[in-house]
């Protein structure tokens, strides 16, 4: 045999006995999926359900709640929060507007009440609107009665959260589209109405609906302006009717109704998610 020649007796080295990268892998998310039903059997195990059963699932009780949970309390709570949704909309896109504005004194208001509806708790609005309004204008009533007190206060929240939203979404479209209605005649206001604007809210469709589902949520707050036993809203007809009771029944089956909205926008706000990532590509 020569030098150069390989040796034909080598021996093949025997493989290392061990478990493949997919088959770690495969172990590693077995035991992940052992530990979380072990803790849930373990929480299961712990916990009192008849104590539970009789604290916060009394079906008699549930059952006395309806109609007047959907046709009052739920109702209630879809029109508070469309009120304020709709007010605060329009309020957010004339901040948007003036965000954006070339003239400096418009973007520092619109800078400013940003910044302040932002920071302060959404409790402290309602309070601001049920207490110090008043105060402030004496005689003066809001249109719409509680309707409109809500509207007020939960626009005033959301109007600074969606101000950023549509300003953001108007910065998204490409210049070029504010270049080419210029070029074609069209003035600066009009451009924006007609061009931009439509696709700035195409954009900015899922995180409005989102906050639309802040806002359902937020529409709780109302308790706090006064309000009739006709305009009771889901939290506080839930509350009430478990202080009456001594039970947390109404106040589960309230949490319930709040899902009944709730579950279904954040799935419209996933597939309006999804279709925007599509048309991006």
């Amino acid at each position: 045999m020569t030098g150069t020649q390989a040796p034909q007796d080598r021996q093949v080295r025997p493989r290392k006995p061990g478990l493949s990268r997919r088959q770690k892998r495969m172990l590693s998310q077995g035991a992940q999926y052992a530990l979380f039903v072990a803790v849930v059997v373990a929480f299961a195990a712990s916990a009192d359900w008849a104590r539970l059963k009789n604290q916060f699932a009394q079906m008699d009780l549930a059952k006395q709640m309806f109609p007047d949970i959907i046709t009052l309390a739920l109702k209630n709570t879809v029109l508070y929060t469309l009120s304020g949704f709709v007010f605060g909309l329009v309020l957010g896109m004339v901040i948007a507007l003036m965000r954006l504005s070339p003239v400096g004194p418009y973007r520092w208001v619109a800078g400013i009440y940003i910044e302040i509806f932002r920071g302060l708790p959404a409790l402290l609005i309602f309070i601001f609107v049920g207490v110090a309004v008043p105060l402030a204008f004496p005689g003066t009533e809001i249109p719409g009665g509680t309707y409109g007190k809500v509207a007020l206060a939960l626009g005033l929240v959301s109007a600074a959260y969606m101000a950023e939203t549509i300003r953001a979404g108007i910065q998204a479209v490409p210049k070029g589209q504010m270049e080419a209605a210029r070029s074609l005649g069209f003035s600066h206001a009009r451009a924006m109405v007609s061009i931009i604007v439509p696709q700035a809210f195409r954009i900015v469709i899922p995180p409005l609906t989102n906050e639309l589902v802040l806002l359902f949520k937020d529409s709780s707050l109302v308790l706090f302006l006064g309000v009739t036993l006709e305009e009771r809203e889901l939290a506080k007809y839930g509350r009430d009717l478990a202080s009456q009771t001594a039970n947390s029944t109404p106040i589960l089956v309230a949490g319930l109704c709040y899902l009944l909205v709730t579950v279904p926008l954040g799935f419209v706000v996933r597939r309006l998610e999804t279709k925007a990532g599509e048309a991006t590509r």
